[in-house]
């Protein structure tokens, strides 16, 4: 985006933060300072302008760049100035690697210095609106980047240790200095702390809170991935460029090359582009399961948003992970038909003040109705939501079988049908279906005498047979009927990821100067269209056994192949037909350094001939007749 473009805790509050409720008796002049709750909210009482700013180097238990030493963390911190008067507050905590390159937000914003080295602009509307709440805002520089020590990973272990050893400071447990070297203490804080961000941000969330780390009480990712594999990777399928996981740590880190060179080459070797297998590299980049952060370890309370529609950050980084967690843990979540989005710029009102009643709730003890409402928001269209108890949805696994004739439906079939294995866009692969096309098979549905509604993870099972060793398998479920829907695919100037630029500004919070916390405004962008792909499923034929090693097939002997596509929640209006599209290479996950689709020396298609057996062909689908309460 141009910069032309701008910019359980209720019981009791922890003893050291005092509250005054609208209402109470007004206190006295040698009273401390208080926070002041009116409605279940936190009130802006505190100045922004006059906020403490201040900054220290908090010492990590890495040396990422092998030069012998602990890498120090920049941290930059603003809070509000009675908090060096008795007053203790919660933390909302940003870990980002993108202060530098490209920046944090649609509108790229990034961090301003005064002469003493401290934040006078805060990307992100955080600070200016959480500040005068009662909030300390902490900023913090992923290790590598901007103005902290070491060498980034692409979301290994410092990543995420880094951010650890921030919120361990803020608990008493890990040392930091300031620029002379004196050591610091936070003594302004009651350690309760929430980590908020989005994409690598969110994922930087995940890991720090399957670390289990104690004072880290709520996080809110937003397109934040749990599985460093599936973030390039679908099921053997390499989906980002080759080379990724060095470019995408030298595009964060503005250090000369030369100092981190070793690491990049070694991100460059384990990653393996070769075969796309899983392996060690991308076990430690598993926040779900691996040797670093785990799903079964998280004890803050989750509140996550996922766009299903989303290329970059793919609707199973939010549902696998959703599954693992403990069952201790209270969640929220927000599930989109948007790409890879923000709520912020979305929804704007209806996200500002359910996060602010969730961290009101979350980190400062605020007695308010957030754990009493529906878990679940539910994005069915344009300016349709639905809300419910959780996610997915209760629903009835219904497969469904093609057909001789080019139909789907419930009774097992006869034949074959076969396609070549060819890079293609999902557009080329869902039109004209009716079509004979020697590079897909597509089957649809009668039209929908009533509504239907997926809510979870589909999959297919495949009969099928190769003339080469391995194939890409792909397959696309399609709702086919005119209709307005969220237009995710567009990129322009003014669009992206399902939202369009409206004009004019919302001004979030408090302003100075330097920062003035007011962003533009936007809306969903919409499209009418004939049809539109719902969600996808793709393979790596030879990695059909294991994803950590190939087993390339028998050329003409039949297999039985099956696997998970990737989730989605969506409602297939009467009149609708749905169908179901077997192919080969998706060029839409081939993508490029912008996250864009069509990307070069990806997966080009191996030129296999795929024949299926639908006898042997079924995709389930997770189906709720009809749609939930509005």
């Amino acid at each position: 985006m141009s910069n032309s473009r701008r910019r359980g805790f209720l019981a009791a509050v922890t003893l050291a933060t005092a509250f005054v409720v609208a209402g109470a008796p007004a206190a006295s002049a040698t009273a401390k300072p208080e926070i002041k709750v009116s409605g279940g909210l936190t009130q802006p009482v505190f100045s922004y302008k006059d906020a403490i700013r201040e900054h220290v180097r908090v010492e990590s238990p890495v040396d990422s760049d092998g030069d012998g030493k602990k890498d120090l963390v920049r941290v930059d911190i603003i809070r509000p100035k009675e908090s060096d008067s008795g007053l203790k507050v919660p933390v909302i905590m940003q870990e980002s690697p993108y202060y530098d390159d490209p920046g944090v937000g649609y509108e790229i914003e990034k961090k301003k210095y005064d002469a003493n080295g401290n934040v006078t602009k805060f990307p992100m509307y955080y600070d200016n609106y959480f500040v005068p709440r009662g909030y300390a805002f902490v900023s913090v520089d992923m290790i590598g980047t901007r103005l902290s020590e070491g060498c980034p990973t692409s979301y290994g272990a410092s990543d995420v240790l880094g951010g650890k050893a921030v919120v361990d400071w803020l608990n008493g447990r890990a040392n930091a200095y300031d620029d002379k070297g004196k050591p610091v203490k936070a003594t302004w804080t009651t350690g309760r702390t929430g980590m908020i961000g989005h994409s690598y941000e969110g994922a930087l969330a995940i890991g720090v809170a399957g670390t289990g780390v104690p004072g880290l009480e709520t996080i809110v990712p937003l397109a934040g991935y749990t599985s460093g594999y599936e973030n390039s990777r679908n099921n053997g399928v390499i989906t980002w460029f080759k080379g990724a996981a060095a470019w995408q740590s030298k595009r964060v880190d503005k250090d000369p090359d030369e100092k981190c060179a070793a690491v990049r080459q070694k991100l460059l070797e384990d990653s393996d582009d070769a075969t796309g297998n899983y392996n060690a590299y991308w076990h430690e980049r598993n926040y779900r399961t691996g040797p670093i952060s785990k799903a079964r370890n998280v004890r803050a309370s989750v509140f996550a948003v996922m766009g299903m529609q989303d290329r970059n950050v793919v609707g199973s980084q939010f549902s696998e992970w959703w599954a693992l967690l403990p069952r201790t843990v209270q969640r929220k979540a927000w599930v989109t038909q948007y790409g890879h989005l923000d709520p912020f710029w979305a929804r704007r009102d209806v996200w500002l003040d359910t996060l602010h009643q969730w961290f009101d709730h979350e980190l400062t003890g605020v007695s308010n109705d957030i754990m009493r409402r529906p878990r679940i928001d539910v994005q069915l269209g344009p300016d349709r939501w639905i809300t419910q108890a959780d996610w997915p949805a209760p629903a009835r696994t219904t497969p469904l079988r093609p057909q001789r004739d080019g139909s789907l439906g419930r009774k097992p079939s006869t034949g074959t049908g076969s396609y070549l294995d060819i890079a293609q866009t999902e557009i080329a692969m869902a039109a004209d279906p009716t079509t004979a096309n020697p590079n897909r098979l597509a089957f649809l549905t009668p039209p929908l005498k009533t509504a239907m509604r997926l809510s979870g993870t589909p999959s297919v099972s495949l009969r099928l047979k190769l003339d080469k060793p391995t194939a890409n398998l792909g397959v696309l479920l399609v709702d086919y009927g005119t209709d307005t829907r969220i237009n995710y695919r567009e990129r322009t100037a003014t669009t992206a990821e399902g939202l369009k630029i409206l004009g004019g500004e919302d001004c979030v919070g408090e302003s100075t100067v330097d920062d003035d916390g007011c962003y533009f405004k936007a809306g969903d962008n919409t499209a009418t269209s004939g049809f539109s792909v719902v969600t996808r499923g793709i393979l790596d034929a030879q990695n059909h056994k294991s994803l950590s090693r190939s087993t390339p097939l028998k050329p003409g002997k039949s297999y039985q192949i099956t696997w998970k596509m990737l989730p989605q929640d969506y409602e297939f209006k009467a009149g609708h037909r749905l169908g179901l599209v077997l192919t080969g290479a998706n060029d839409d996950f081939n993508l490029d350094e912008s996250g864009n689709g069509s990307g070069t020396d990806v997966e080009p298609g191996t030129g296999a001939k795929v024949t299926v057996d639908l006898a042997g062909t079924s995709v389930s689908l997770p189906l709720v007749t009809g749609t939930s309460t509005e």
